[in-house]
């Protein structure tokens, strides 16, 4: 299999080559990625969705994360790499709907498998408004393996350290739910799932970064 390759960069963010995938999280280059967060108007209320992680990934398996995400591959810009919407979640959208909410730069380590990865990200932030219920969504369970959502002010106050814990209602992907993964009721081809998570389940990106979100998303 051809290996997945990345533009590459320098502490200046100056394009310095291309490497693959398991180099850029071995080395530790810094590379770009797209990240876009859904929102869910509720009433009054507004509701974010965010994904499970597929436990086969090579970077924070069976973590919650951005709702869509997905590295820029070599020569891909950034209104090509929204293509994740469609990927990961079977939603079309026209970039230009897309809202910028900020571009930032992260360092996250950790160790799967017995594997230190280094991650190194020029993260180009993104949210949307979509009033789709959670089973309307097609997951792609190769990268996800359930939706889920909660409502902002209480995610903002997980991460503020207000609350310990909260509870979120989701949907697993088929394969995730065959499994005997939490699944509670059949909602379509999707099981329903009711998790409590703390904050230690969510991907470790800093806690200003959630919080940035969350208040940008209620503005949207």
């Amino acid at each position: 299999m051809t290996p997945e390759m990345f533009d590459i960069y320098d502490e200046d963010a100056n394009r310095i080559g291309t490497a693959s995938r398991e180099e850029v999280h071995t080395a530790g280059y810094w590379h770009q990625t797209f990240h876009c967060w859904l929102v869910r108007p509720e009433g009054n209320r507004r509701m974010v969705l965010f994904q499970l992680r597929s436990p086969s990934k090579d970077t924070f398996p069976d973590r919650f994360d951005i709702t869509a995400a997905g590295h820029l591959t070599a020569g891909e810009t950034i209104q090509e790499a929204s293509r994740e919407l469609q990927e990961e979640l079977g939603l079309r959208v026209p970039f230009d709907r897309l809202s910028l909410l900020f571009t930032v730069r992260t360092d996250e380590r950790g160790t799967v498998r017995g594997r230190t990865f280094i991650d190194r990200e020029i993260s180009h932030v993104f949210g949307y408004e979509s009033d789709w219920p959670l089973d309307a969504y097609t997951l792609q369970e190769e990268e996800v393996s359930g939706l889920y959502e909660a409502e902002l002010r209480e995610l903002a106050d997980l991460f503020e350290g207000t609350i310990d814990s909260l509870e979120v209602r989701g949907v697993l992907a088929p394969s995730t739910s065959a499994d005997g993964n939490d699944g509670l009721s059949q909602a379509g081809s999707d099981a329903e799932s009711v998790r409590t998570v703390a904050k230690q389940d969510f991907v470790p990106h800093p806690d200003d970064y959630y919080l940035r979100v969350f208040e940008l998303l209620g503005k949207i």
